[in-house]
């Protein structure tokens, strides 16, 4: 991998921990409908005018219907349930319990697709759950948080996992930045009638809109356009392993920008959650040992 994918790859890892910092920080002002409104249309209108200049955007007419099942599992409920859950988790955690989308993933696959688990996904499946009930023994210990805040990150992570699987079954082949706009777009109209039925009372702060704005123009649009360059770049298997990066930056700019401290039990946690998605995802393989004939 040249230097220059490298870069982009922590700068896009980067961006994407931020993201969980932008909401934590946002959600409470905006409340959990209009902040991923304001997400999904600024994101829109960050991808819309690169889609136009590729003259692709009849695709997303002909696909209409599949995309908007992947912008109501990939965007509009994970994005709700992620913002509901930064109410009450830190943003580190938050970043951690994220981790967990291709360990759904692989098993929405193998329930739908009919794709093979192997020994080394099972064993990899059974560590990250190990690590998610670390962390949720840990925050249910400290008193303060129920595990619900915890089961919507999961639920929203499950999102993103059925929805890589509906791309896979119907929109193999369509091109990933018209997936991207379209699913951004078709989740604005979704959640219009939530977002104005939930409009703030009084006008969020201006550190509420830089935040949300950041959210939405970076965490959202600059970042779909930068990993979908790193996939053409260096193919969707090296690019994936940004989801190992996330956790990291997601922890640090936490405790950097919001002053959190993370327990040794849920680092812990976390890194039995990576460890288990790395073997899911096949980034580590069990290998056979290989008795030589004398």
């Amino acid at each position: 991998m040249a230097i220059r994918d490298v870069i982009s790859l922590l700068v896009l890892a980067g961006i994407w921990g931020g993201s969980f910092i932008f909401m934590r920080v946002a959600a409470p002002e905006f409340g959990i409908y209009v902040l991923v409104a304001i997400r999904t249309l600024l994101a829109t209108a960050v991808l819309f005018p690169l889609l136009l200049i590729r003259g692709s955007v009849k695709e997303i007419k002909h696909h209409w219907l599949a995309i908007a099942l992947v912008g109501l599992a990939n965007t509009a409920v994970p994005f709700v349930l992620f913002n509901y859950s930064s109410l009450h988790l830190e943003a580190g955690v938050n970043a951690i319990l994220n981790a967990t989308a291709p360990m759904f993933g692989a098993i929405v696959a193998w329930l739908w697709l009919g794709d093979k688990l192997t020994k080394s996904a099972v064993v990899g499946l059974f560590v990250g759950f190990v690590g998610v009930t670390v962390i949720s023994q840990q925050k249910l210990g400290e008193g303060e948080v129920s595990f619900f805040p915890i089961l919507t990150a999961l639920l929203a992570t499950t999102g993103y996992g059925i929805a890589a699987c509906m791309m896979k079954k119907w929109l193999h082949g369509v091109k990933p930045l018209v997936v991207a706009t379209g699913s951004q777009a078709m989740a604005s109209i979704m959640l219009a009638p939530f977002a104005l039925a939930t409009l703030p009372d009084t006008m969020p702060s201006v550190n509420a809109w830089i935040n949300a704005v950041a959210l939405a123009v970076g965490g959202t649009g600059i970042a779909y356009i930068l990993y979908f360059k790193l996939i053409a770049d260096i193919g969707p298997a090296k690019a994936i392993t940004v989801a190992y990066l996330v956790p990291l930056f997601g922890i640090i700019w936490g405790v950097l920008f919001l002053q959190e401290h993370l327990s040794m039990q849920t680092i812990v946690g976390g890194l039995l959650i990576l460890f288990g998605v790395a073997l899911t995802t096949g980034v580590i393989k069990r290998k056979r040992l290989k008795v030589k004939p004398a």
